[in-house]
This record gives C-alpha cells, sequence and structure tokens, in this order.
C-alpha cells in the first residue's frame, strides 16, 4: 500500500524549498504527495515557485493521510487562526497520524493546542508562539517527538523530509 502524505501550503508565500525539497525525499521514497491550500489554483512561493493546490483545506480528510505537513513561509501565518488547519492538526494527532511543520508553520500547531508538553522547534521568529501553545522549544534544526516532527526553516528542509521518511518507514 502506498502511503499518503498530504502537504499544506499557503496559497501565496508558501516557502519554496520547504515544500519542494520534503515533496522531492517524500516522491522519491515512494508517497504519494497531495497538496492542500485555502483554495484551488496555482499556489505561489516566496521565491517565484509555483504548485498547482489539488484540494482545499475543506476537503482534507485526515484519515485518508498517513502523514499531514504545513509548511512554511510568510503566508503560512495565515492558518495561526484558521479553525479548519487547527481540526486538521488536531484530528492528526487524534488518529495517530505523523504530524509535521516547518519554519512559522509549528506556530499554527501550537494556536491548534497540539503541541502542550511536546518538544518542538519552530523559525526563530516564532517561538513566542510556540511557548504561549504550551510546547517545550528546543532550538534543535529538527524535533522529533513521537510522531510530531518539526523544523526550523529552509536549511533544514532537506533533515525534516528525511526525518519523516525514516519515521513513516
Amino acid at each position: 500500500m502506498q502511503k499518503k502524505v498530504v502537504m499544506i501550503i499557503a496559497f501565496q508565500m508558501f516557502r519554496d524549498e520547504e515544500y519542494d525539497q520534503p515533496k522531492q525525499i517524500l516522491e522519491k521514497a515512494g508517497f504519494q504527495v497531495v497538496t492542500a491550500s485555502s483554495q484551488l489554483g496555482t499556489a505561489s512561493g516566496k521565491f517565484g515557485m509555483t504548485a498547482k493546490v489539488d484540494i482545499t483545506l475543506k476537503d482534507v480528510k485526515v484519515s485518508d493521510y498517513d502523514a499531514v505537513l504545513f509548511i512554511g513561509g510568510p503566508g503560512s501565518h495565515g492558518y495561526y487562526d484558521d479553525p479548519k488547519a487547527h481540526a486538521i492538526a488536531q484530528e492528526a494527532i487524534q488518529q495517530g497520524k505523523l504530524l509535521g511543520a516547518i519554519c512559522a508553520a509549528p506556530g499554527i500547531l501550537a494556536h491548534a493546542g497540539v503541541l502542550k508538553g511536546k518538544k518542538a522547534t519552530v523559525h526563530e521568529g516564532d517561538i513566542a508562539a510556540l511557548k504561549q501553545g504550551g510546547a517545550i522549544y528546543t532550538g534543535n534544526g529538527v524535533e522529533i517527538d513521537g510522531k510530531i516532527i518539526t523544523a526550523t526553516g529552509p536549511s533544514t528542509a532537506k533533515a525534516w523530509g528525511e526525518a519523516i521518511v525514516k519515521v513513516l518507514g
């Protein structure tokens, strides 16, 4: 059975390499990757990368996936107070799915209340959001706490993707 992963990106201003590098690693490892965003169409990254959006957030069924991954970049702040993004993160935890976030996106998980008492890392500009959500901020490049994998940003995108593949088996 091929494993399926959903990568959730901002429709505008997702971080190009945080989407592209892990996606390539996951696909090379044989995973099917579905891209979700707030709307259908062509999403655009901070540095001009484009990505075809397969489904909207409202159509994400967590039970269909082995992992739910939130991609960072300036646009990811739009999900900090998004009830649907929060529900997806909460369902992933409830269903025992792997939940990942990189750069600013761990703040989404913190706002969703799923990082309380969990070790996590985040882009340095978003440390306060993590701590407010009850996370134990480690400052590591990639942090794994059970089935939650967080990373700090573009320089750790490759290692984050590799950690996801390793945990998913």
